[in-house]
C-alpha cells in the first residue's frame, strides 16, 4: 500500500467529520469528496465519476431522525484507494458501496454506546461549565480515529479480494460488472424522479 493511499484515508477521516460532527460545509457529499480525494491519487476523472455515482446512488436516503445513510466519503475513499492499487473502477466501486453500508452500521452501533458517555459528561458540565470543550474534542478525536481504523480495514480486507477478482473473473463477468457500473447513475436518477413525482402530488 502506497503512501498516497494512507494520505487519502487520513483526509477521508477529516471529511467524514463533516457529515454531522463538525464543519458541515457539505464536503462529505460524494460529488465533492470524490474529486477532492482523487487529487491525492492523481486521477481526477475517476474521482469525479465515483463522486457523481455515489451521489446519485445514495440520493434517495435522507439522514432524518435515526436514519443513517451509507457513508459517501467511505464509498469514495475505498473505491479510489482500490483503483489506486490497480483495481478497475467498475469493480472497486462495488467494494466502496459495501464499505459505505458497513460504515453506517458501525456508526449506528457506536452512537448507542456514546449516548451513555454523553449523559455522564452532561452531569459534569452542569457542575463545571468550563469542561465543555473536553468532551467535544474527545468525541471528534474518537470519531476520526474510528473512521481511520474502519476505512483502513475496509481497504486492507477488500484489496486482495478485488485484485483476485480482477485477475480471475471471466471476460463475460467483467462485461457484466461494467454494464452494472454504467447503470448506477440511471438507477439514482430513476429514484429521484419518483421522489419528485411524490412531492409534486
Amino acid at each position: 500500500m502506497t503512501s498516497s493511499i494512507f494520505v487519502l484515508i487520513a483526509v477521508a477521516c477529516l471529511l467524514e467529520l463533516d457529515t454531522t460532527y463538525a464543519f458541515q460545509f457539505t464536503l462529505s457529499r460524494g460529488i465533492i469528496a470524490g474529486p477532492l480525494l482523487s487529487l491525492i491519487t492523481g486521477d481526477l476523472m475517476a474521482g469525479v465519476q465515483v463522486g457523481v455515482f455515489t451521489e446519485l446512488l445514495f440520493a434517495d436516503v435522507n439522514p432524518l431522525g435515526g436514519i443513517l445513510p451509507p457513508s459517501a466519503v467511505t464509498c469514495c475513499a475505498v473505491s479510489l484507494a482500490l483503483h489506486g492499487l490497480c483495481v478497475p473502477l467498475y469493480i472497486a466501486f462495488f467494494f466502496g458501496v459495501v464499505s459505505a453500508v458497513l460504515f453506517a452500521y458501525a456508526e449506528r452501533t457506536l452512537r448507542k454506546y456514546r449516548i451513555r458517555w454523553l449523559v455522564k459528561w452532561e452531569e459534569r458540565i452542569i457542575q463545571t461549565p468550563s469542561l465543555i470543550y473536553r468532551p467535544v474534542f474527545i468525541s471528534l478525536a474518537a470519531y476520526a480515529f474510528m473512521s481511520l481504523i474502519l476505512i483502513l480495514l475496509f481497504v486492507l480486507i477488500s484489496s486482495p479480494v478485488a485484485l483476485w477478482l480482477t485477475e480471475h473473473l471471466p471476460e463475460k463477468a467483467h462485461l457484466a460488472c461494467k454494464f452494472s457500473f454504467i447503470a448506477i447513475p440511471w438507477i439514482g436518477i430513476a429514484t429521484l424522479i419518483s421522489s419528485f413525482r411524490l412531492k409534486a402530488r
